[in-house]
């Protein structure tokens, strides 16, 4: 959530030649670096789809896959990539301008969630319901840099009835920024808005049925951005890896995108209105 590319530039690079010993890294090595505790993303049981993807992406390249673990907040990309402990982050925004990024592999954008059984069908942070019902977001901190629902909703007037859920939560609790979710779920709130992928893999889950929609009118609130393209990122200057990565990525791609929607993930270019339920 931390939270362009020209497909002109596709790179030609066969899998054969990404695979090659010269190509591989320290120790053959595909050096992720990941949270341990951040599902669906990826957890230090390696369950989460970045995991799967990482581990696909290193059999592609013919390495052995090994993790450098770290909570994803601030200072996650200085005590990892830039620190040389490791050599790629699964997933950042296309265009991150702390890495280099690959081509994106997918693209997601921030929902609604409500029980199915209370039928709102929200769609448009214009509803006028909006104003009344109790609406979960998360939180980042108190510098003004939260995700753009919570930034939308404070531009609307929309405040006295919104509920934070801090997006880093207790650390000690497995996937702290799933209370969001859960709080829909347990009816401490009506609608949550939450990035697509957390929220579909999540609602999922829920012993009961939730339906996930896409917000339809972030447009807007412009310059926030509620629909990102998602890369994997290397360090800067890395053009070796990012050009494997990126041969990988548009190999696999069918294969990546049927990982991700096995785990819930809303992709916009695919129906990504869905109920809950899925295990």
């Amino acid at each position: 959530m931390r939270l362009r590319a020209d497909c002109a530039a596709l790179a030609l690079v066969g899998l054969t030649g990404i695979a090659s010993p010269a190509a591989a890294g320290p120790n053959g090595e595909l050096r992720v670096c990941a949270d341990p505790n951040n599902l669906p993303f990826s957890n230090s049981a390696e369950a989460g789809f970045e995991n799967r993807l990482a581990s696909l992406a290193a059999g592609a390249l013919g390495r052995s896959l090994s993790y450098t673990w770290w909570a994803q907040r601030r200072g996650f990309i200085r005590n990892t990539l830039k620190a040389e402990k490791c050599d790629v982050v699964m997933g950042v925004p296309a265009g991150y301008e702390l890495v280099e990024t690959t081509r994106p592999y997918y693209r997601s954008t921030y929902v609604f969630v409500s029980r199915q059984d209370a039928h709102l069908d929200l769609s448009s942070l214009l509803d006028p319901r909006l104003h009344r019902l109790a609406i979960g977001v998360h939180l980042v901190g108190d510098d003004g840099n939260n995700p753009p629902p919570a930034q939308a909703l404070g531009a609307l007037g929309i405040v006295d009835n919104v509920r934070g859920y801090s997006i880093y939560g207790d650390y000690r609790e497995a996937d702290p920024p799933a209370r969001l979710i859960e709080a829909v779920e347990h009816g401490e709130i009506e609608v949550a808005a939450a990035w697509g992928p957390l929220a579909g893999y999540f609602a999922g889950l829920s012993g009961v049925a939730l339906t996930v929609t896409p917000i339809q009118d972030g447009e807007r609130f412009a310059p926030q951005q509620f629909q990102f393209a998602i890369s994997m990122g290397v360090r800067k200057g890395d053009h070796a890896l990012r050009d494997q990565l990126d041969a990988f990525i548009d190999e696999h791609r069918s294969e990546i995108t049927s990982l991700l929607r096995s785990y819930g993930v809303p992709l916009i270019d695919s129906p990504v209105t869905a109920s809950g339920g899925h295990q």
